[in-house]
């Protein structure tokens, strides 16, 4: 029976380990990015970069890191690198809209914004698009643009107290009115949330009375939902996280965070089932973050799916290649896969995986013995005499 159980703290695995490949370093600073440690990742994006000069995720977060950082023009050279190798990555348009309005420089964050505004990447485009309208003159425009983003955003309080400045530039006082008070009502909606979330996780950590999470439980608010679920996690409460998630999930299926956490709630249940299409969605979002791979893989090891474990620990392996953890399930997922393509006399696959594992585990003599076996059946001694010697090797290191 294979028992995960050694397995669950994978997630907390992706830490500095000395390895200096490009993906060790990507999958370290996606990691902090997470941890909103940005100085720290971008180093590690740029010693990516070094390693691995045509690495365009790499560079992208180096530009994110940087731009959160405030090194603004640092950011925008990244951003431009960006773009001269994919002009479409809406991403970079975004972000070069935000520095170009943050330099007081409108005209230039209009046409950013213009651009990706039919087909938003991150969702208060609208906001910004409405802002430097707003900042050039175009009161007109702006209102416009912030009505747009206001149906899109409902809950972001921003969007309607700049309404309120546009509609009282172009006279519409009963407008403003309205405005102001909806935005005062969305703030406070938003600090209450805050509040309410800070009340429930003590009351989850003390073990007290939670009906102070009651007002998270919004049937109507992926945030909230998703706030309530990661509180109920973090302290192993994990059917309602589930049942938390699994709403939120509905609500807002783009969001990374939200799987993530669902299948990190499912597979803490030994759910691997319900946990392995929430892990999918997660590590579709995100492929980069080391965390969702992981989870994935030793799920799929679990479910005995061999074939599909054996890709997702691979690019698990690549994300960080010093996790033990890691390397073990690559290394029994290979034999797995080794054993079955033997049977089927599948002799060059199951060269290929026996090659694996033995790269996974380099100390393991019985590998290099069953290689040798195989290679003699395809009618390579040569082969076969270079495997039994490592065999041997390593026998005679271990006595």
């Amino acid at each position: 029976m294979r028992d995960l159980r050694a397995y669950v703290l994978i997630v907390a695995a992706a830490v500095c380990r000395g390895q200096d490949t490009a993906a060790a370093h990507l999958g370290r600073g996606y990691e902090l990015i997470q941890q909103q440690r940005y100085d720290q990742a971008a180093t590690e994006f740029r010693r990516a970069l070094e390693i691995e000069p045509n690495l365009p995720r790499a560079r992208y977060q180096l530009a994110i890191a940087l731009f959160a950082e405030g090194e603004r023009d640092e950011s925008a050279r990244q951003f431009d690198v960006v773009r001269r190798e994919a002009p479409d990555n809406r991403g970079a348009i975004y972000f070069l809209g935000r520095l170009r309005l943050l330099e007081g420089d409108n005209d230039g964050a209009i046409r950013f914004f213009q651009q990706i505004a039919a087909d938003p990447p991150i969702p208060d485009t609208g906001f910004y698009l409405g802002c430097a309208l707003l900042g050039s003159g175009d009161t007109q425009g702006a209102i416009a643009a912030l009505q747009r983003a206001a149906a899109d955003s409902p809950h972001d309080y921003r969007i309607p107290y700049r309404l309120a400045r546009a509609y009282a530039i172009a006279g519409r006082a009963n407008d403003v009115t309205r405005a102001y008070e909806k935005a005062g009502a969305l703030r406070g909606e938003y600090n209450k949330a805050a509040a309410e979330a800070l009340q429930c996780a003590t009351a989850v950590s003390s073990g007290g009375d939670q009906t102070a999470c009651r007002g998270l439980f919004d049937p109507n608010d992926p945030d909230k939902l998703t706030s309530l679920g990661m509180i109920y996690g973090q302290h192993g409460a994990h059917d309602k996280a589930i049942q938390a998630l699994e709403l939120a999930s509905r609500l807002d299926p783009d969001s990374f965070e939200i799987f993530h956490n669902l299948g990190l709630s499912y597979f803490r249940l030994r759910r691997y089932d319900k946990a392995r299409p929430a892990l999918e969605r997660a590590v579709s979002l995100r492929p980069a973050f080391f965390g969702s791979s992981a989870l994935l893989g030793a799920v799929l090891f679990s479910l005995k799916d061999d074939a599909a474990a054996y890709g997702v620990l691979k690019h698990a392996r690549d994300l960080d290649p010093a996790n033990s953890e890691i390397m073990d399930l690559l290394f029994k997922t290979s034999l797995a896969l080794a054993r079955d393509r033997f049977e089927a006399r599948d002799y060059p696959r199951c060269i290929e995986y026996l090659q694996q594992a033995a790269e996974a585990n380099p100390s393991d003599a019985a590998v290099h013995r069953r290689l040798a076996q195989v290679y003699d059946m395809l009618g390579n001694p040569a082969s076969s005499r270079r495997e039994l010697l490592v065999a041997g090797q390593i026998e005679g290191g271990k006595k």
